[in-house]
């Protein structure tokens, strides 16, 4: 997969925002193994922008390991500094299924009562209300009742 190219005032933005962060993911003697790969994948997909240490002392060899994360993940390279890598790439949307079918979930309403002389302070009440109440006038929770449908459109159905 190729690697995501910005322009140079994208990237200043990347690093702007990666300042305060602290490194995700530490590649140790071992070098870039498969599991560092897989969890630089991961912690990519949660945060977008992230922080790799790198323990070695070499400076080809954590360039070239800088290559190969951004060559292998589909990432940007932000910026190398010393042991430091940053890496960017865009968080995947999560996408939830909408059912058709799917009735109106709970909710909580918040119920204000005045009281009778005005001079005190309001009551307030939360309730949850399930989807299939309502309500009423004067703070009951009623059913709520089956829409009517006229004859011929249920003939027409």
């Amino acid at each position: 997969m190729p690697q995501i190219n910005l322009t140079p005032a994208q990237r200043k933005d990347k690093r702007a925002d990666a300042h305060h962060l602290d490194p995700v993911v530490m590649i140790g003697g071992d070098g870039l193994t498969p599991a560092v790969v897989k969890e630089t994948d991961a912690a990519l997909k949660a945060h977008g922008l992230i922080k790799v240490r790198v323990l070695g002392d070499d400076r080809t060899a954590r360039e070239a390991m800088f290559a190969q994360l951004c060559d292998e993940l589909n990432a940007a390279p932000i910026q190398h500094i010393g042991k430091l890598l940053v890496l960017w790439r865009p968080i995947p949307e999560k996408a939830a299924p909408e059912r058709a079918d799917a009735k109106p979930g709970p909710r909580v309403v918040k119920i204000v009562k005045f009281s009778k002389s005005g001079n005190g302070r309001p009551q307030v009440s939360k309730l949850k209300v399930l989807g299939n109440e309502r309500v009423a006038q004067g703070g009951e929770i009623k059913r709520a009742k089956r829409r009517m449908t006229s004859v011929k459109k249920n003939v027409a159905d």
